[in-house]
């Protein structure tokens, strides 16, 4: 038997944080301080080659800006790009990425 797939259903920003509703009626919240350290992208989180070495870009200073949400866009149907206030907007999370930070820290 298959299982459904959850997936985001609606969220809006709220002052500091990232209020998100799923497809299976939970709802979670995600600081933005906390979704700007979980960025997933190549630079931030690193990336690894065949043998499993993983391997980050420079480790840039982080200011206010850079906590900053300027724009959040939908990316097909599984997941959420943010853009910050410094520029970053490489970043793409997942639903199901989404899911485990808002429903484990709500």
């Amino acid at each position: 038997m298959a299982t459904e797939k959850i997936t985001l259903s609606a969220w809006e920003v709220i002052n500091d944080q990232l209020w998100l509703v799923w497809s299976d009626g939970q709802e979670g919240s995600i600081t933005l301080k906390a979704l700007r350290e979980a960025c997933p992208c190549a630079n931030c989180a690193g990336e690894s080659d065949v043998f499993g070495n993983i391997y980050k870009g420079i480790s840039l200073p982080k200011t206010d800006a850079s906590y900053r949400l300027v724009r959040l866009d939908r990316v097909g149907r599984y997941g959420l790009q943010p853009r910050w206030g410094d520029g970053h907007d490489a970043g793409i999370f997942t639903d199901e990425h989404l899911y485990a930070l808002s429903v484990s820290t709500a």
